[in-house]
């Protein structure tokens, strides 16, 4: 059997971007005979040592993706004492944006994997203001980074995908008069919970419009100015309740009010430091 030859990997990360790029080169040298050694999270020159002895031993190559300065200087000023083949994976590409761009890099580790953390962090958030949309789950309430509540057509829904869009877990519940609150909205921190208010007149403008495009016709209660009247005293009552902040959102874009609520809950955060 022939012998794998062995490539070693150093990253001050977890070495997946290096392994993806040293398989990709190693197909086009029938890749099955390399094998890969991996030595994540390398953050000291004393980490540096012990692979390029084995690298001189075994008559093995190292890529790496190093980007602080003092480790990557030393690796390839020990890899050329020693005759060790060291491939930086990252330098080219870097030098050509520095280039291009006119700016420095960081030379920070592991930013990707935090670009990483705050995608996956952002779907999943995206997912739960889907799975908490309309009150549909009470569970949800004390899960939540926000909860918001008001009557229909307040933007309850677009305003917890774009607060999503933020990494914000928002829950929304409809107050609607004949149905009784989840219990969980009253037992969650009223700090998490915002209300969101409308004048009457701009309500049956938007469910005015609403029912036009559902093709229903123009009397229903739905719309009616009493049915508004009544379920706005409804809501208030309820967020007097919780004690929460009221945002009125009658002349106010999803963008601009989400902004308001987005500075409310980072003033908390700074005053809880």
């Amino acid at each position: 059997m022939e012998q794998k030859e062995i490539v070693h990997i150093i990253s001050d990360s977890v070495g997946e971007t290096a392994e993806f790029v040293v398989k990709a080169v190693a197909a086009q040298f029938n890749g099955g005979y390399i094998e890969i050694r991996r030595h994540p999270h390398v953050e000291e020159v004393e980490d540096i040592d012990p692979v390029i002895e084995a690298a001189k031993r075994q008559n093995a190559i190292i890529a790496y993706t190093l980007v602080v300065t003092s480790l990557k200087d030393y690796l390839d000023r020990r890899a050329d004492e020693e005759g060790v083949i060291a491939v930086d994976l990252m330098n080219p590409l870097m030098e050509a944006f520095m280039k291009k761009f006119h700016k420095e890099p960081y030379h920070r580790p592991k930013l990707m994997r935090k670009l990483d953390e705050e995608y996956f962090k952002k779907i999943e958030a995206i997912e739960f203001a889907v799975k908490y949309d309309d009150g549909r789950d009470a569970t949800g309430l004390k899960k939540a980074d926000i909860v918001l509540l008001g009557v229909s057509r307040t933007s309850k829904t677009p305003l917890s995908m774009y607060l999503a869009h933020h990494s914000f877990k928002v829950a929304n519940v409809p107050i609607v008069p004949e149905i009784d609150p989840p219990e969980e909205l009253f037992t969650i921190p009223r700090e998490k919970c915002v209300g969101l208010m409308i004048a009457p007149e701009k309500l049956n403008e938007i469910r005015k419009e609403r029912i036009r495009a559902m093709g229903l016709k123009s009397d229903v209660n739905y719309a009616s100015y009493d049915r508004i009247y009544e379920e706005l005293a409804y809501a208030e009552k309820i967020m007097r309740k919780i004690r929460c902040p009221i945002i009125d959102v009658s002349n106010k874009a999803v963008e601009e009010t989400a902004s308001l609520i987005i500075e409310m809950f980072k003033n908390r955060e700074e005053l809880l430091k």
